[in-house]
């Protein structure tokens, strides 16, 4: 590309992002903006004493971890009202609970007499409470059995039936399968064959040392207080530790330029943009995993947002905002510090899905300064949006905005016990009987420190996020308004890189997929093993790893998810390496590194990589 196209390019790129709201780049843009007022809400309140109802549902939805007991009952009563009128159904479950007492009696039988028994009922995947080979003998066997024997009938008594919500149908299986493992004989020590051990080994020591874990993590919780990154893995050192440097700063984001591990670079830079609901490092762990060391590595300057942790004082950032301030304001930048190139834009999760919002409204105006766009784990129709629509309703939605109303933001607790009861069997009761009675004390990693460092959400923003995203699906329902005008992913004209991961439970890849139906541009998809984290960390060298990849031209006819799957064999190994090869196709040939930021253009060095922000608690 010739200087002054370069140069025409970075004018009309300037141009269009003038307007940008507070904090907004100009052409004598600042290396800090000030805090500004991001907008106010539009009040809900129908009449003068609203405010005492809001205080109200707050209070209860911090009693009840911000679950709405409105919803639990409405769901209750469909569920049962149904099943009242579908005597066919309980014939089916009475004839099935014979069937399961009549297999437990049989392998009951077998276990007493000492005949070896195939067990009638196996855990589910991502159950791991029963690893432990006492659960093989009797009479754990027998207590093992008798539980998910309720557990299956339970699972057939709350399928499908005709009439009743599929939501609540869901939401009564998730709320008995949290009420069944409350009693599950592997909590209770005199029932559980691997505490029996520990405790025979250790002569009570592990008692007292899960008591001891017991009492700090009440303590700890009771004084809502936040853990410090342990030393072995300290930020900037251990975690995050990409060298880099802060090359731009407002209220809502830093963003980090790293430094280049290679003679010579792409000219098109790569812009990551992270989920703000869990801190950006994710995709900088350890040097052996990172996903911004590597990238680097592969010769590409890499810039990367690292988003505030929002308090109450910025309850009223909006999604706007984090487009604006965030993922325009961090391609304004980008154009002073590399003028004229385009740039390959990643967003991750929820940072994805805003990153399609942003890529949609750029092509509707003309603006071509994307040269790809890299969605990974990301979302942008929710109709098939996985387990996390258990907690979604009108009901739930609006205790959450009373909450966050109260407070200006919904924090740390509320939306990782969310994400902990969706498998509570492991990430719940395992580890309490890990920590409690085993007297395990939980091991660090870099991934657990990482899903340890929560952060809040700004309560005005997941409002929006919440009802006009994951609610009412506007994004590709055609009622998704940018600046008061409706954007289309159709519009996109830059090729996309599209990652799903197998077994998540927060982007299911079906969901994912999604993407290919809702755009026309040139796409590759892939879809790898692991979940929403660990699919996409799944760096080369990895072991067990593999993944799927086709490729959708302009203008094929679409291939529904099941059938993509089934066409497309697994290839062992990293999806990585194929990411940068589709990347090096639409880059250009190398070029002198740039510098750190752009001193004569106003953009001084702000500070070393990790920033400032990653810090706060």
């Amino acid at each position: 590309m010739s200087g002054r196209r370069r140069g025409q390019r970075a004018k009309t790129a300037r141009t269009r992002a003038a307007d940008l709201s507070a904090g907004a780049a100009t052409p004598n843009l600042p290396a800090v903006v000030p805090p500004g007022r991001a907008g106010t809400t539009p009040p809900r309140d129908a009449h003068r004493h609203a405010a005492v109802d809001r205080s109200v549902m707050a209070n209860l939805a911090r009693a009840t971890a911000g679950l709405s007991p409105h919803a639990m009952i409405d769901a209750w009563s469909d569920w049962a009202l149904h099943m009242a009128r579908a005597p066919g159904r309980q014939m089916e479950l009475a004839e099935r609970a014979g069937a399961n007492w009549l297999r437990l009696s049989r392998f009951a039988l077998s276990a007493l007499s000492g005949k070896d028994a195939e067990k009638p009922f196996l855990p589910g995947p991502h159950d791991t409470r029963w690893s432990h080979p006492g659960w093989d003998a009797t009479p754990f066997a027998l207590w093992q059995q008798g539980f998910l024997g309720a557990q299956d009938w339970w699972q057939a008594a709350t399928a499908d039936l005709p009439g009743l919500r599929k939501q609540n149908a869901e939401r009564v299986g998730f709320m008995v399968r949290q009420l069944l493992d409350t009693v599950s004989p592997a909590n209770f020590p005199p029932l559980n064959p691997e505490i029996i051990a520990r405790t025979r080994d250790t002569a009570g020591r592990n008692l007292v040392e899960g008591a001891a874990h017991f009492a700090d993590d009440a303590v700890h919780v009771l004084a809502q207080e936040h853990r410090p990154v342990p030393e072995a893995f300290a930020l900037g050192k251990v975690l995050a530790a990409t060298p880099g440097t802060v090359v731009f700063r407002n209220d809502l984001m830093e963003l980090i330029q790293y430094a280049p591990a290679t003679e010579r670079v792409r000219p098109e830079p790569v812009l990551i943009v992270p989920a703000w609901i869990m801190k950006y490092y994710i995709l900088d762990l350890s040097r052996q995993n990172s996903f911004i060391g590597w990238l680097v590595g592969q010769g590409y300057t890499v810039f990367c947002i690292s988003w505030c942790n929002p308090t109450a004082a910025q309850a009223d950032l909006s999604l706007e905002d984090y487009r604006t301030r965030g993922i325009l304001q961090a391609l304004e930048v980008i154009g002073r510090v590399v003028p004229g190139a385009r740039v390959h834009a990643n967003g991750y999760c929820l940072g994805g899905t805003l990153l399609a919002i942003a890529a949609a409204a750029m092509a509707r105006d003309h603006d071509d300064r994307l040269a790809s766009v890299t969605l990974m784990a990301a979302q942008v129709d929710f109709a098939e949006a996985g387990e996390l629509l258990l907690f979604l309703d009108e009901s739930q939605v609006a205790l959450l905005e009373d909450m966050m109303w109260s407070q200006g933001f919904l924090d740390r607790p509320q939306m990782s016990g969310a994400f902990a009861a969706i498998r509570s069997e492991d990430l719940i009761w395992s580890r309490a009987v890990r920590r409690y009675w085993l007297g395990e004390p939980d091991l660090p990693t870099d991934m657990t420190v990482w899903v340890n460092d929560t952060t809040r959400m700004p309560a005005r923003m997941h409002s929006e996020y919440l009802r006009g995203i994951f609610m009412e699906n506007r994004i590709t329902a055609g009622r998704f308004a940018v600046e008061g005008r409706v954007i289309a992913l159709k519009d996109i004209a830059a090729p996309m890189f599209v990652v799903g991961t197998e077994s998540d439970h927060i982007a299911p890849w079906r969901s994912v997929y999604k993407t290919a139906l809702f755009t026309d541009c040139d796409l590759v998809m892939v879809v790898t093993r692991g979940g929403h984290n660990s699919g996409i960390l799944s760096e080369p060298g990895h072991p067990r790893r593999h993944y799927r990849i086709g490729h959708r031209p302009v203008g094929a006819h679409y291939i529904g998810p099941d059938a993509w799957f089934a066409a497309h064999a697994p290839r062992p190994g990293s999806w990585w390496p194929e990411w940068a090869a589709w990347l090096d196709a639409r880059s250009g040939s190398g070029v002198a590194s740039p510098e750190a930021g752009a001193p004569r253009d106003g953009l001084p060095p702000l500070g070393p990589a990790p920033g400032t922000y990653v810090f706060q608690g």
